[in-house]
């Protein structure tokens, strides 16, 4: 059972599967990854909406440390079908276990933020939840259509699990209509075992390559983190692996050690080798990336959303 949102459960009950792990020792965060600890007005306000909506949200459950940046202008990145993942990522924060029932009133309170919020873009995620039939699909598209309702003008991006084994559930989501369609692959292959051990990295990608074939006109978009053990040519091999599924946005960004029981911090990767993999990217035929320390899949979303429609608008002018 998940406690009520706003409350953090200790680590054993968050994360039951890692209280055995080994501790890793959390090293000290260099300069270029200080952030100022939140505490707008702006902040709190965005901070008692989701409370007054019982809305969940990523920010908060990964611990991102853009949150106080991202709720100052108001940008929350809601987390649908609640708290609780069925997947044990050694990466993430967000609490494991079993699920609560699924929520047939949280799309329209969805909705009723973005419209509170004024919300240009917004990012609708979720927890995995592999104990649905289809994977949480049908809580995506009805939470779409819900938004398309109350905010019109609203751009929608959602980032979404990777279906495994939910036959149908992609093509519920593109039918819905999103603008940008993300599934982040986060690491290398090698890792994957011990990083994302519930997931598999070519279904991953032919997911992204499947919304393609679906909808040619869909923007899509995946992200890694690096500082998890990965080497440069790992990661350039994954940059050609999207491109050849045509996915148009990569975003890169430093794995946060959540706790001591999580997956340990191999090193932190400096902003000159970050700038180096956007130039490597954007010269394999990315419309967009965004590679930085603190960058994360949501962290402004709305204003790459905009670069990459006059990127797509470019690359066809050129081609004529």
């Amino acid at each position: 059972m998940s406690l009520p949102s706003g409350i953090t459960a200790p680590l054993s009950l968050r994360h039951p599967e890692k209280a055995q792990r080994p501790d890793s020792p959390i090293p000290r965060k260099p300069d270029w990854l200080r952030v100022k600890a939140p505490g707008s007005p702006e902040y709190h306000a965005t901070r008692r909406l989701m409370r007054d909506l019982a809305l969940n949200t990523v920010c908060e459950e990964a611990a991102c440390p853009n949150i106080g940046e991202c709720w100052k202008q108001k940008h929350a990145t809601v987390m649908i079908l609640g708290r609780v993942c069925t997947r044990a990522c050694t990466f993430c924060n967000v609490a494991t276990g079993r699920p609560d029932l699924l929520d047939p009133h949280e799309p329209e309170r969805v909705a009723e933020a973005v419209a509170a919020l004024g919300l240009s873009h917004v990012v609708v995620t979720s927890v995995d939840r592999d104990d649905l039939d289809d994977g949480g699909a049908g809580q995506f598209a009805r939470t779409i259509t819900a938004i398309r309702a109350a905010a019109p003008g609203t751009t929608i991006e959602v980032l979404t699990p990777d279906f495994l084994r939910k036959e149908g559930a992609l093509e519920t989501v593109v039918a819905a209509k999103p603008d940008v369609f993300n599934h982040n692959l986060e690491t290398v292959p090698r890792l994957y075992a011990e990083v994302r051990p519930g997931a598999r990295y070519f279904h991953s990608l032919r997911l992204l390559d499947q919304v393609k074939r679906l909808d040619p006109a869909l923007f899509t978009k995946s992200g890694i983190m690096v500082g998890l053990g990965e080497d440069k040519t790992e990661v350039l091999q994954v940059m050609d692996d999207l491109r050849a599924a045509e996915v148009d946005f990569l975003t890169i960004g430093q794995y946060l050690q959540p706790t001591p029981k999580h997956h340990a911090i191999a090193r932190f990767v400096t902003p000159d080798e970050f700038r180096s993999y956007a130039s490597f990217a954007l010269g394999k035929g990315f419309l967009l990336v965004s590679a930085s320390p603190l960058t994360r899949s949501s962290y402004h979303a709305g204003d790459d959303f905009a670069r990459l429609r006059v990127a797509r608008a470019a690359k066809l002018a050129a081609a004529g």
